[in-house]
């Protein structure tokens, strides 16, 4: 597969499978314990499975759910928990792989409106929050990039958040009001479900966000949502310019 490098035009051979994942241990979910652990059946055998998104995913964690776990090597559980099935494919929950496609994604320039940019900083200071990413393009226009994971299905949509979150409520109204003074900000939405065709604001996870959302919009915060999917032996793109629907 080829694609054309946004600046040179040169061909590339690109994969588009953006991550590899190997050798997953099947098992299914018992039950969640807390916030970061999950007990889980594998071989007929009950375990714990770390988790590290954060998110209630009750309509996901649910008794008797497939998954998809890898085997870790430190900490108090045996397992990493990253995928579970849902309907004929998979939701990618792991925060991590989600950033990891979407830092190759940005390398490989596969996401058209962030043509000519590229991470310079991780974790960058934004008044009392950290965000996500710092991108550069080469005039040296920055941009302030906060990633939200959206795994909570409302018919044909990828939606956020699932519950009420005061960190994303703060870090909506730290990017408008830089958008307000003249900086560059985005928002992205990581919809890593099967099957989806937008993205839109979950009211009934946190009502204020669907108004956040908008009015960080209206003040020319870039609120964009990709598509990404497992399926069975890595993470691979879907739409890298998903259609975004906020009230």
């Amino acid at each position: 597969m080829f694609f054309y490098h946004p600046i040179s035009r040169m061909p590339i051979v690109c994969d588009p499978r953006l991550l590899p994942i190997n050798g997953f241990v099947p098992c299914t979910v018992e039950r969640r314990l807390n916030r970061f652990v999950v007990e889980v059946l594998k071989d007929g055998v009950r375990t714990r499975a770390h988790i590290n998104n954060t998110g209630r995913l009750l309509e996901l964690l649910e008794p008797g759910r497939p998954a998809a776990c890898l085997p870790r090597l430190r900490g108090k559980t045996s397992l990493r928990l990253f995928a579970l099935q849902e309907g004929t494919g998979w939701a990618l929950i792991d925060t991590r792989f989600q950033m990891d496609a979407f830092e190759r994604a940005v390398a490989r320039g596969l996401l058209p409106w962030l043509n000519g940019f590229r991470i310079v900083a991780r974790n960058p200071r934004l008044g009392a929050s950290v965000l996500d990413y710092r991108l550069e393009d080469g005039r040296g226009r920055q941009l302030l990039l906060e990633v939200k994971s959206a795994v909570m299905r409302d018919g044909d949509f990828a939606t956020y958040p699932d519950c009420p979150t005061e960190r994303g409520r703060r870090h909506i109204r730290e990017v408008t009001g830089l958008a307000r003074e003249g900086g560059s900000a985005a928002i992205l939405f990581v919809c890593a479900l099967p099957g989806v065709r937008g993205f839109r604001p979950w009211a009934e996870g946190d009502p204020a966000v669907p108004g956040l959302l908008s009015e960080a919009s209206a003040a020319g915060v870039e609120v964009r949502a990709m598509s990404i999917r497992f399926d069975g032996r890595g993470v691979r793109l879907g739409e890298p310019d998903l259609p975004v629907y906020l009230p």
